[in-house]
């Protein structure tokens, strides 16, 4: 007898089609109408065309194979030599050019116009919606370009490959390669964030000392981020009692030798997991010094202030990327005969979480705005406003508190719109929220944050008060808002004890009455009243925050917010 095939158990239906072959800038109105409205217009079709690409399924498929295959270190050869090399699945080199491609390690230098940071920051924004770990090296050598132009020499010879547009993953000697990476290495095993407790030391061999001069370092770092960089920029101090320098530290020596810097390990880290990094010692590695001596955190902080901006976006762009595809899975999925898009409780979710993205897009837009203007004053040479001063320093610490902070829980959110197809890690949505909190911990955890806010306000009391001048202007037609930005500089004339112990929920007013002002500019009205109404009905009498997602009044169009968020 011919064998039977054995019975059907179940048809498969109501599963949701993957998202993919959509335009991940078309689709999205609030960044298309950010990206004109902070000059950056003329960017728009590169946008387009990259919003295209990122959305075909061969690309996003990259990102799930660069966090399966993680990268893997190699400290020595078969014969026994110290080798320290790195090896990455090609699906990660893939991630880096498309990077690169684009320009987002350079755009705002390498193209001195009006509005080159806002689009390199929205180009930024639609790369981490695909995947995380490969912003990390791309970040740092963005950043470390104004820090390094102020060394004129050392820039020279590496202009031409901090701006190059391709990728070069070889692992050689920097006169050999086509372009490069740069990274950084700050906290130590006894500091982290307190790196003024640094020991690792550096002494100069020659007669030369100071900016510019060579020295040997010999110390370590506990968190080294992209070991595989080309250089790093390194904190160190010239003898036990000295204050911290800086220093450009190449992975290969001026002889063409591989430098002294042994990787120990690489972290086994919870999320952002296609990304290296590692703990290193220096072995009497060879380094410059960049900067003034004992004028090496001022130094890095120039940096640090470019990737926060950068924590902001990644973290923003998490956000988006989990918001739709929760909309797309309610969009297709029906339960209790009805799709859950069109079920009530479950459109408040998805609006709510919409009103979410929404704010964090105008935010960091409007922060590009603030650091094109810095750029700008800078080529110029003329004064830096104090509002827009006042953007950059004291909102951009405070976006990198709330925006990361919020990623957390709205990754959650977002993942049980999917229910138990969210938890498995063939979807995206735990990659999602496995990465959601790095951004929170990365160039300065929440207190660090917000004590940064407390001392940008105190330090430029004038800029400050240029902010809430343009703010309250914003809040004549708004009572709540107005009730809010009362609150908020009540809380800021407290006494400095009270001030530190409340620095969270100061900072928290401050960058939700920021969100607040931008939706009433830019957003539809109905936006920026249900965002108001849900973030700052308490503000007033100092309380805000403690709700969850999904709690919109009922009076507010929640099908027409989703349908604005993710146009398809």
């Amino acid at each position: 007898m011919e064998p039977q095939a054995p019975p059907a158990t179940h048809e498969v239906t109501n599963q949701v089609p993957p998202l993919e072959h959509y335009n991940l800038y078309e689709s999205d109105a609030t960044l298309t109408a950010a990206v004109e409205r902070e000059g950056a217009a003329w960017h728009a079709q590169a946008l387009a065309r990259d919003g295209a690409t990122l959305g075909a399924p061969e690309v996003i498929a990259l990102a799930g194979a660069a966090n399966r295959h993680e990268p893997e270190l190699s400290t020595f050869s078969p014969r026994g030599e110290r080798i320290d090399t790195l090896e990455f699945h090609p699906s990660w080199h893939r991630l880096l050019a498309l990077l690169r491609q684009e320009g987002l390690h350079a755009l705002p230098f390498d193209t001195p116009r009006t509005g080159a940071m806002a689009a390199r920051c929205a180009g930024y924004f639609l790369h981490a919606q695909l995947e995380s770990g490969s912003l990390c090296p791309l970040t740092m050598t963005f950043a470390s370009i104004p820090v390094l132009q102020r060394e004129a020499a050392l820039f020279a010879q590496l202009a031409d490959k901090l701006y190059a547009r391709e990728h070069d993953p070889s692992d050689a000697p920097l006169a050999h390669k086509r372009s490069m990476m740069v990274g950084m290495g700050m906290t130590e095993k006894q500091g982290g964030s307190d790196v003024r407790t640094n020991q690792t030391r550096a002494s100069a061999p020659g007669a030369a000392s100071g900016r510019g001069a060579e020295y040997r370092l010999v110390g370590h770092k506990w968190f080294f981020s992209a070991p595989q960089c080309d250089a790093h920029l390194v904190l160190a101090r010239t003898s036990a009692d000295a204050p911290i320098s800086c220093f450009y530290v190449p992975r290969y020596a001026p002889d063409g030798t591989r430098n002294a810097i042994r990787i120990q390990r690489l972290k086994d880290k919870l999320g952002n997991r296609s990304n290296a990094s590692s703990e290193v010692e220096f072995v009497d590695a060879y380094g410059v010094m960049i900067g003034d001596e004992g004028r090496g955190v001022p130094t890095i902080i120039e940096m640090a202030n470019y990737t926060r901006l950068d924590c902001v976006i990644g973290s923003a762009g998490l956000m988006r990327a989990a918001l739709v595809q929760a909309i797309h899975h309610a969009r297709h999925r029906v339960a209790f005969s009805r799709r859950l898009v069109d079920q009530p409780l479950m459109r408040n979710v998805l609006a709510d979480l919409s009103l979410e993205t929404e704010a964090a897009t105008v935010l960091f837009m409007r922060l590009a705005r603030a650091f094109d203007a810095h750029l700008a004053a800078a080529r110029t040479g003329a004064s830096e406003s104090g509002v827009e001063r006042a953007w950059r320093r004291i909102v951009t610490p405070a976006a990198k508190f709330w925006v990361c902070k919020r990623a957390l829980e709205f990754t959650g959110e977002a993942m049980e719109v999917w229910g138990g197809n969210g938890y498995v890690e063939e979807g995206p949505m735990a990659r999602f929220y496995r990465e959601a909190p790095v951004n929170s911990i990365w160039e300065g955890s929440g207190n660090v944050m917000c004590l940064d806010v407390l001392r940008a306000l105190e330090r430029d009391p004038q800029g400050a008060h240029a902010l809430f001048d343009e703010w309250r202007a914003d809040a004549q037609d708004a009572p709540t808002l107005a009730a809010a930005l009362d609150a908020l500089q009540a809380s800021l004339a407290a006494p400095a004890e009270h001030r530190e112990a409340g620095a969270r929920r100061l900072t928290q007013q401050l960058v939700l009455c920021a969100q607040a002002v931008l939706m009433l500019r830019s957003s539809p009205d109905a936006h920026a009243n249900a965002f108001i109404a849900t973030r700052l009905a308490d503000a007033g009498a100092g309380l805000g925050g403690g709700r969850v997602y999904g709690t919109l009044p009922a009076s507010f169009d929640q099908r027409a917010i989703i349908a604005d968020a993710f146009r398809t």
